[in-house]
């Protein structure tokens, strides 16, 4: 393995030494002084990274399962299998009877209550709130997850609606009539990579 040793100033030296890799690398500097930050100098608790989505149109479901809301899902490749994802939400819930939501790191339900007998588990509820045409609930998750991995790691929101004939709707309000006073909102779900 070839190397490049710089002597320092007053002592001692620094040496950088090629990558045993097939091929070329190229490492270009900058065109402007500065420091050059790597990976392995930055501290716990950086941020690494930043994907993020926004949902602007209206979703509802009747399904009394989980399903995927269109649009609100992002993916991200995490450098280090020992960093964690910062999971932020901001959606607006509503329906004809109760709704829920449920965050999901692929197929796997994450930030989610304990099992207790029969009751479902799940991340958010919008209460109903009877004949109320305009009933909408702003719901938030903030959420630091641990995937332990480097593949491409995809989170997202379900949904479902109280069985029975419910539906469960996201930016929209209850019985969602064409009212200027019955707004369309929107949600968004924002992903950091933290250095561990």
């Amino acid at each position: 393995m070839s190397s490049v040793v710089i002597a320092g100033n007053t002592s001692g030296s620094v040496t950088l030494s090629a990558p045993d890799v097939a091929g070329t690398t190229t490492l270009t500097l900058p065109s402007t002084s500065g420091t050059v930050v790597t990976t392995n100098t930055m501290p716990t608790g950086s941020v690494l990274q930043v994907v993020s989505t926004t949902k602007t149109d209206v979703f509802s479901t009747t399904s009394g399962s989980f399903v995927d809301i269109t649009g609100l899902s992002v993916s991200i490749t995490p450098t280090s299998a020992s960093n964690k994802i910062l999971v932020l939400l901001s959606f607006t819930m509503a329906g004809t009877g109760n709704a829920f939501s449920r965050l999901m790191r692929g197929s796997t339900a994450i930030f989610i209550g304990d099992a207790r007998g029969t009751r479902d588990r799940v991340s958010t509820g919008d209460g109903y709130t009877g004949g109320v045409d305009n009933a909408n609930m702003s719901n938030s998750i903030t959420y630091l997850d641990s995937p332990a991995t480097t593949s491409a790691t995809t989170y997202k929101l379900q949904l479902r609606a109280e069985t029975g004939s419910f539906s469960a709707i996201i930016n929209a309000t209850r019985l969602d009539p064409d009212n200027f006073n019955r707004p369309t909102y929107a949600s968004s779900i924002t992903v950091m990579e933290i250095k561990g």
